[in-house]
């Protein structure tokens, strides 16, 4: 299996760098089998059945991108920095631009009420410790800190204040993401209410998604690519909740690959899904065999991208050629701030 077997042609028009609003006013591509029909998410009412139950990511995303200064004597000179998870020693693993130029023990500072020093140093990152902790660091966080937007929006234009809006799930609860799962931008208070008045049950899961995400793959054999750890929780109500939709015959549908990874990840050991806390590393590509998936709704995602590898498991990659083919000649926005496909495999 080759990386060269995910790869397509996607014209940059097509990258989105805002999202559609309403929310729910973005295109929705829903592939049945083989079957294509062009709608929207608002259609989603329609299209779920009263049993049906959603797993929905409820990782709230952190301002996780900061811009401070470090001084050397009277040379002052800029330090970006990107927050990529807490470090088991203490403080958060970041990344850091220019990198080379930073030494460790010295402090760089983000704000009036925000700075850190540089404990390690590493080849690719940094370990900081922070001035603050708790609910301390967490508002001087939010002063200080910038939305985390993919590289691919980011090189085309700064975060903003919007970004804390449209960057965040409406029902996002902990903390502690680097990265929004975007297929959940999609839905707002109004959609979730007509959804459950018609029956449909939803779950609530918590990955932290770390800028792993984003990582391309390097290796052609696809099978030796490392996945990123991430952080994840199915507690013992969510796992009764999905054991019980399975039970009475409902399908079990993941809003994003992140919740769809973590109730694939907590079904490894017995084929159902049990509670289950700790890193997840899971990788999905074809062949991978699913234990509780049923479909699974999701934005369009980045060529030769593990993510393209693990829908190309779920609905089979000649089928997937299919649905991006229409997706790239019928104009659907692409990535994080993109259009929606919910994607339903034969029975």
């Amino acid at each position: 299996m080759k990386l060269s077997d995910f790869d397509f042609d996607l014209p940059e028009a097509l990258i989105a760098t805002r999202p559609a609003r309403p929310r729910t006013a973005a295109r929705l591509l829903l592939a049945e089998g083989d079957a294509i029909r062009d709608l929207h998410v608002r259609d989603l009412v329609e299209v779920f059945r009263p049993g049906d139950l959603l797993v929905l990511n409820n990782t709230r995303v952190i301002p996780a991108r900061l811009f401070g200064t470090r001084a050397r004597g009277e040379a002052v000179a800029k330090v970006e920095v990107t927050l990529l998870e807490p470090a088991a020693a203490g403080g958060w693993r970041a990344l850091a631009k220019p990198l080379r130029k930073v030494k460790e023990g010295e402090v760089i500072v983000f704000s009036d009420h925000l700075s850190a020093s540089v404990a390690e140093k590493g080849e690719a990152d940094l370990r900081l410790v922070f001035d603050r902790e708790g609910e301390a660091f967490d508002a001087a966080l939010a002063e200080a800190g910038a939305m985390p937007l993919p590289p691919y929006i980011a090189a085309k234009r700064p975060a903003d204040a919007q970004d804390r809006q449209d960057y965040q799930t409406v029902f996002a609860r902990h903390s502690g993401a680097v990265a929004a799962p975007t297929a959940s931008l999609h839905f707002d208070r109004d959609l979730l209410e007509a959804l459950a008045a018609k029956g449909v049950r939803f779950a609530e899961v918590t990955l932290h998604v770390g800028a792993g995400t984003f990582l391309p793959v390097k290796v052609e054999d696809v099978t030796t690519h490392r996945m990123h750890a991430e952080w994840g929780q199915v507690t013992a109500e969510a796992a009764a909740q999905i054991d019980a939709a399975k039970r009475a015959g409902g399908r079990v549908i993941p809003i994003g690959t992140t919740a769809l990874r973590l109730i694939e990840s907590a079904a490894r050991a017995t084929g159902r899904v049990e509670p289950w806390e700790g890193p997840t590393d899971i990788f999905i590509y074809p062949g991978f065999a699913f234990r509780v998936t049923d479909a699974l709704m999701t934005n369009f995602h980045l060529p030769r991208s593990t993510l393209l590898m693990l829908v190309s498991a779920l609905m089979g990659k000649a089928r997937v050629d299919r649905i991006y083919r229409h997706a790239v000649e019928s104009g659907y926005r692409f990535f994080s701030y993109g259009d929606a496909s919910l994607l339903i495999p034969e029975g």
